[in-house]
């Protein structure tokens, strides 16, 4: 007799309620009733005074703290054939070998000064005197001396009396007899004298005031004064007569 199959009957769900509910479980307790303990809250209430706290103790004893880390720095042996120098030997050592080096250092030869005169025009003069005889440019020289000892003089009294013509004329005759034995420097200076006499600066090529001209006057007739000396000392010991220097 063959087997019949009936269809399975059809569950009907409420509207109402149209997701089926799924049974949930309680998660296991890990805890004996035994061992269960009230579950105090921990806020704490504002009445109650807030726990004491215990000051940590630490042991009196070295033995139970704990080791710092160190980091020993390595000690510096100097070698004993190192000698202890002082302060002055070396400054000592130091100077001597300064002195050595200079001692050494080859020596630069001084430039020779600058005559005074111009030999070029001198030689001229030295030309008219005799073979074995000096007296004729020696004259000269001698009176060139008395000249000009006595034209300084005259400048003096035209600068106090602030005569420039008269300063002018002074300039003009010294600057004659300097060039003629070649004392080019005080010729120079004199020849600057004469112009400011007239007011007039030549290096600049302009006019200038009496008051100017009287203080460029001055100053000229000290440089004079300076190298005058200069040429006088170098004539006398030419003619090697220095005893008559005043």
């Amino acid at each position: 007799m063959p087997l019949t199959q009936h269809a399975p009957t059809p569950v009907s769900l409420p509207r109402d309620d149209p997701t089926p509910t799924i049974p949930t479980r309680s998660p296991p307790s890990y805890t004996s009733s035994a061992d269960a303990r009230p579950i105090v809250s921990h806020q704490a209430s504002r009445d109650s005074p807030p726990p004491a706290l215990r000051p940590l103790s630490r042991p009196a004893s070295p033995e139970h703290e704990t080791p710092r880390r160190s980091n020993p720095q390595p000690e510096v042996s100097w070698p004993r054939s190192v000698p202890d120098v002082g302060l002055p030997c070396i400054q000592k050592a130091e100077r001597e070998a300064v002195e050595d080096a200079v001692k050494q250092a080859p020596q630069v030869p001084e430039e020779p000064e600058e005559d005074p005169i111009d030999m070029e025009t001198f030689q001229q003069i030295l030309e008219l005197d005799e073979e074995d005889d000096r007296e004729f440019s020696k004259d000269m020289v001698w009176a060139y001396f008395t000249q000009a000892k006595q034209t300084f003089k005259d400048l003096d009294d035209a600068l106090k009396t602030k005569d420039l013509p008269k300063l002018s004329s002074l300039g003009h005759f010294l600057k004659g007899s300097s060039a003629a034995l070649g004392v080019y420097k005080v010729q120079a200076s004199c020849e600057k004298i004469q112009h400011y006499g007239l007011q007039r600066d030549e290096d600049r090529d302009v006019d200038i005031g009496a008051d100017e001209a009287l203080k460029l006057i001055q100053e000229a007739l000290d440089k004079i004064r300076v190298d005058y000396a200069v040429a006088d000392k170098w004539l006398r010991n030419f003619y090697d007569d220095p005893e008559d220097e005043e």
